[in-house]
């Protein structure tokens, strides 16, 4: 192989190229021009790299969006199942029931107070304003049954006059009398707590049915 540069004068001089052209008799046929040389020339033009990151950045948009799409759908389809597959009665929690009557083992009992009253309890001469009073048999004469009770929770503040005898009221509405009340003249009567008795504990509100005199001959609650 030729040197291209053949005088070696101790300093290398500019390198000339020699171009060499073949023999006449012996051209083979033209090379094509390289494909890939010219897609590299374009793809180095500064507006051909700007497009090709805008179609990537597009690209890119679009794949993240349709993964958000399959994301949600997924969670509201596994929302729905869960749904479905609840059972009903969780739905809603059902009403606590009203207390039980309460009998006493023995009968008559004297001086009881308020506080110790139960549902079902029946008084004879009963005086709502009176500090004690005398449970009897309900099957003997008597002037007032306690049909109801509700309770505040201790924490509770006062919840003032108002609010106490609705609370009556409702709770007056919640006891389920039986037909034997029908043979008498009967009114409700509440009770609820004051400020003072609030204030030592008392958190019970009462309903009873009175009648005057004692002519209730039966209690007026289901037997249970």
């Amino acid at each position: 192989m030729n040197d291209n540069d053949p005088s070696h004068d101790g300093e290398r001089g500019p390198a000339r190229v020699i171009t060499v052209q073949p023999d006449p008799g012996t051209r083979g046929p033209a090379e094509p021009k390289s494909l890939t040389g010219s897609i590299r020339s374009r793809l180095a033009r500064p507006e051909v790299r700007q497009t090709l990151l805008k179609a990537g950045f597009v690209a890119a948009l679009l794949v993240a969006g349709g993964l958000l799409v399959w994301l949600l759908t997924s969670l509201l389809a596994t929302a729905t199942m869960q749904a479905a597959n609840r059972p009903e009665a969780a739905a809603a929690e059902p009403s606590p029931a009203p207390p039980a009557a309460s009998p006493r083992p023995s009968l008559p009992l004297a001086s009881v107070g308020p506080l110790d009253f139960r549902v079902g309890d029946c008084f004879r001469d009963f005086d709502p304003e009176a500090s004690k009073s005398t449970i009897v048999a309900c099957t003997t004469d008597h002037s007032a049954q306690l049909v109801a009770v509700t309770h505040y929770a201790g924490s509770d503040g006062y919840p003032g006059r108002d609010a106490l005898k609705t609370r009556a009221r409702e709770t007056c509405q919640t006891a389920a009398l039986t037909e034997k009340s029908n043979a008498y003249n009967l009114n409700y009567r509440l009770a609820y707590p004051s400020t003072a008795s609030w204030g030592k504990g008392d958190r019970r509100v009462d309903c009873y049915v009175t009648a005057s005199g004692n002519i209730i001959k039966a209690s007026l609650l289901p037997s249970r």
